[in-house]
């Protein structure tokens, strides 16, 4: 599963990082009764998605650091997480995370990888874990690419940059397995068929017959359905926040095989009327500086990974 919970702040000044706006006396009034209603909403949101069964690997994104997340998996009823966070770059000090169940997923090791060409636009770190479902190794990668807010022709390098750096660390991998199991989830700030994962990540819809070493994109071939967006811009859904996967996931003779088609997750509390383009979008925590209180802008996706024990 992968969550961008849109601005998981907590509500301590970090002097390092542009953060005043999310404190209590800030723009937002960030106030602790508002940051603890978040939480249970995040806890909530991620618990239905499996409905009643918590997943055993959940990605997030615009986490502020490892407090928030202790407060998250300690307070809610997310208890029996453990975690793995960035220490990115970012000047709002925004980092993506890794929750995961220690019963179900045996950490073998991390990394955070930082897109060195990015220099005049901070970004948040592409995090890589390595671990072992049963006995099979699965790398998992979480990214958050940079934003599109300076406009989409001017972002775009930073984005192909990111791209670039997590094909370099897909193809290593490639290298040293010989039957590699990749997972790759985030919010990528572009769309599926987009220069940054269709080119330069190469990341195509599925097929019939999928290659061990080919990256699929689960919403490439479903790109232009309402039902598989998870953000709402202006009027129109698009699906910012994707899950791709290599080809062994895809194959049914794999032990880790996905058992069913990458999904949106959406309940009524998620969603809001919009009075100006007409239908719903999510119901995010701020409209402006106005409080909103809605747990995040975006939907998260998830997919159904099937985890038979290797055989003997």
């Amino acid at each position: 599963m992968f969550y961008n919970v849109e601005n998981l702040f907590d509500t301590k000044d970090n002097p390092l990082k542009e953060d005043n706006a999310f404190l209590p006396w800030g723009t937002m009034r960030w106030t602790e009764p508002r940051y603890w209603k978040k939480l249970n909403d995040i806890s909530r949101v991620i618990t239905s998605v499996g409905e009643g069964k918590l997943p055993i690997l959940i990605g997030l994104a615009e986490i502020e650091n490892p407090k928030v997340l202790d407060d998250l998996l300690s307070e809610t009823s997310l208890s029996g997480y453990e975690y793995y966070i960035t220490n990115s770059p970012d000047h709002r000090g925004i980092n993506v995370a890794l929750l995961y169940r220690p019963d179900s997923f045996e950490v073998i090791d991390t990394a955070a990888y930082t897109a060195s060409a990015l220099s005049k636009l901070s970004t948040r770190d592409i995090l890589h874990a390595v671990g072992k479902i049963n006995n099979d190794t699965l790398d998992v990668f979480v990214c958050h690419f940079p934003s599109r807010n300076a406009g989409v022709e001017e972002t775009m390098p930073h984005r192909i940059a990111c791209a670039s750096l997590l094909k370099t660390k897909v193809d290593s991998i490639a290298s040293l397995r010989k039957h590699p199991n990749v997972l790759i989830m985030g919010d990528f700030n572009d769309y599926p068929d987009d220069k940054s994962l269709f080119n330069t990540l190469g990341a195509i819809g599925v097929e019939n017959e999928p290659s061990d070493h080919q990256l699929y994109n689960l919403f490439y071939n479903n790109r232009h359905e309402q039902r598989y967006a998870s953000y709402k811009y202006k009027g129109k859904w698009d699906v910012l926040d994707q899950i791709i996967v290599n080809g062994t996931l895809l194959k049914q003779t794999n032990n880790l095989h996905l058992n069913s088609s990458a999904k949106i997750y959406c309940d009524s509390l998620m969603l809001e009327r919009d009075w100006n383009y007409g239908g719903e979008k999510p119901r995010r925590t701020y409209f402006g500086i106005k409080y909103n209180a809605g747990v995040s802008d975006h939907l998260p996706v998830y997919i159904d990974l099937n985890t038979t024990p290797a055989r003997e």
